[in-house]
């Protein structure tokens, strides 16, 4: 079976271009542009990986992981993504658990290689930036 990608973002057209790219490398993709459907789609279809935008609308993204975690699943593989390179943001990625912080703009020729790593790391491993 394909890994299954959650792409938690609120922009549509950047939510196209990840679906377009995943699907065409094999992926099973679903999407949500709000921490409460990204919530639901994770409890209901166990992604292998979350890709996690940092800012949706007025909302914190890492609260999805809080809120899976207060569900009882946490543990699924998120990256976090963000336009902004700090180590303060880094931190708090790493505190709330996510695996890695992916630094827009993404590199889509890289991506789905960088999905397999992940994924192949799910067992353990640090946080660190990728551009």
């Amino acid at each position: 079976m394909p890994p299954h990608v959650l792409i938690v973002e609120d922009s549509p057209i950047v939510v196209a271009a990840l679906r377009l790219l995943l699907e065409e490398t094999g992926h099973r993709v679903s999407a949500a542009g709000t921490v409460r459907d990204a919530v639901a789609l994770a409890l209901a279809e166990r992604p292998d990986l979350i890709l996690l935008d940092l800012t949706l609308g007025a909302e914190d993204g890492l609260v999805v992981l809080r809120e899976l975690e207060h569900a009882g699943a946490p543990g699924i593989v998120t990256v976090a993504v963000t336009g902004h390179d700090e180590a303060a943001i880094r931190e708090r990625c790493v505190r709330a658990g996510c695996r890695d912080v992916l630094l827009k703009p993404i590199a889509p020729l890289a991506l789905p290689r960088q999905i397999s790593d992940w994924l192949r790391g799910a067992a353990g491993g640090g946080v660190e930036a990728t551009t």
